[in-house]
């Protein structure tokens, strides 16, 4: 049965099944790396709420070393240059930030453009089998009632194809984008943090800053 309703659909069921491939490979994808706990390493959360004075800093740098990820790379651009005014290190790991924000939204854009495309390309299918069943009707008359019936069931198949590949592709793409942008946030906050804890320590050692900046 489901073959032969792809048979019926015409040559657009095939540009139709690939966009569904695509969507459900991406969404697979989205599922298993998108995990809060895959990009907000309890690790990294931890050792970052324990930094207590800069010598906890070597500890920090030594987890985040030892993970992969986002959330691993920004705050270890935020280590790697503690040593810097602070406005420099808020730009590292702004830098940092934007580069990594790609890997937390990727595929998005092909999500996208399936929720898009599907529901148009069905639309193409039925067009083209409308004209079908004019030219069959040219030909055969309005007498075959069957036949006509055929030929129209054909025609809208494709949309209804389209239409079943866009609407969980939007809803898809719409729930892994705000779940991106959740973990993006919260990348956001324990930066911040990073960020005031650094501010503090270097408030309460300018000497040591100084000297810093006169041996850079």
């Amino acid at each position: 049965m489901g073959w032969e309703l792809f048979d019926q659909g015409g040559l657009i069921m095939y540009p139709l099944t690939l966009c569904s491939v695509l969507a459900v490979a991406i969404s697979l994808e989205r599922v298993f790396c998108l995990r809060r706990t895959r990009i907000i390493r309890p690790e990294i959360v931890s050792v970052l709420e324990n930094i207590k004075g800069p010598e906890d800093f070597g500890l920090a740098l030594s987890v985040c070393n030892q993970h992969d990820g986002p959330f691993a790379h920004v705050i270890r651009g935020g280590l790697d240059n503690r040593h810097l005014p602070l406005d420099e290190i808020k730009e590292a790991i702004l830098d940092q930030g934007r580069q990594e924000m790609g890997s937390l939204k990727k595929g998005m854009v092909v999500l996208e453009t399936v929720a898009s495309v599907s529901p148009l390309l069905g639309l193409l299918g039925t067009v083209l089998g409308m004209i079908k069943v004019f030219q069959e009707i040219s030909v055969v008359g309005v007498g075959q009632g069957n036949l006509l019936a055929g030929g129209i069931a054909e025609a809208i198949l494709t949309t209804a194809a389209g239409l079943f590949i866009a609407i969980p592709s939007l809803v898809l793409y719409n729930y892994f984008t705000s779940k991106a942008e959740s973990l993006i946030l919260e990348i956001e906050k324990y930066s911040n943090g990073l960020l005031k804890k650094l501010r503090g320590f270097q408030v309460a050692d300018p000497v040591s800053e100084g000297f810093e900046e006169e041996a850079n």
